[in-house]
């Protein structure tokens, strides 16, 4: 037998591959969502290349170095992906709770109106709380924030009355005014009811509104959007409220519902409050 015929192979179609498929899985470990197909391209690029790596030391083949750089590459792919993953799943955490706050109930205006009655009535009362030590002022001002957030937690904010206000805990303040039926100048034969909601912004920064916010609930469990009317008036439109703003509109909503529910933004799986219709 000749000596070129006993001499290994100088390459290796499987390190070849290995090699390939880790350089592109590499760089596109970093890109979030793609980086799902970079992990399984790495995997793949990987075996093929541990292949090539056990032929080269049986002596198949010289592709060694090529072999080892496929592994390499492969699971330096994998790791930075679910590095990156990790980090992008941590960062739409934290979005997902920066949208939440501040958009929960804190009060209603019943609970306002509770506290004014409590304040005092005459200045002599409003002198003689003056006059208390500081210890006992604290201690007062302490008892009363824990009575109001006690009040705060009982209160039902998914079954709150038609024309009641819930302010959040942004200081933006919503009412549900009316919820009358629609009769379309069209002759639709469609039933839909028309919801007059108002926005007011008590807090300190601009806050966004817009009619995906809400959604009406009828008497089978069922949610839904607002629907399209063609002689709709004064609808409300999506915007941002400047500090001390207000702004009302109609929002128009197919069927009878039973509640009208306002969900903070279209990324909240569960309602904030509920108005019941009556």
């Amino acid at each position: 037998m000749s000596d070129t015929a006993q001499q290994p192979k100088t390459s290796s179609g499987m390190a070849i591959a290995g090699l390939v498929l880790g350089i592109l899985a590499a760089i596109t470990s970093f890109l979030p969502i793609i980086n799902n197909l970079s992990f399984f391209i790495a995997l793949i690029g990987g075996i093929f290349a541990a292949i090539a790596l056990i032929g080269a030391l049986r002596g198949k083949h010289t592709a060694k170095g090529m072999s080892i750089a496929g592994v390499v590459l492969a699971i330096v792919s994998i790791v930075i992906v679910l590095v990156t993953q990790s980090a992008f799943k941590a960062a739409l955490d934290s979005a997902s709770e920066e949208l939440k706050s501040g958009s929960q109930p804190v009060a209603a205006s019943e609970k306002k109106d509770e506290k004014t009655e409590a304040e005092p009535e005459d200045e002599k009362a409003e002198a003689k709380k003056e006059a208390e030590p500081a210890e006992s002022a604290a201690e007062e001002k302490s008892k009363e924030e824990s009575d109001e957030k006690e009040a705060s937690e009982e209160v039902d904010y998914s079954s709150m009355a038609i024309g009641q206000a819930v302010e959040l805990e942004n200081g933006l303040t919503l009412t549900v005014n009316s919820v009358e039926p629609f009769t379309s100048e069209y002759g639709s034969d469609k039933q839909v009811v028309c919801v007059n909601v108002t926005y007011v912004n008590n807090g300190d920064s601009k806050e966004s509104f817009a009619p995906y916010d809400w959604k009406a609930l009828d008497a089978n469990g069922v949610e839904s959007s607002e629907t399209i009317v063609l002689d709709g008036e004064d609808e409300l439109k999506s915007g941002t409220l400047q500090s001390g703003g207000t702004v009302s509109g109609n929002l128009y909503f197919e069927g009878s519902p039973v509640k009208v529910l306002y969900y903070s933004n279209m990324f909240h799986s569960d309602a904030s409050i509920g108005w019941v219709v009556k």
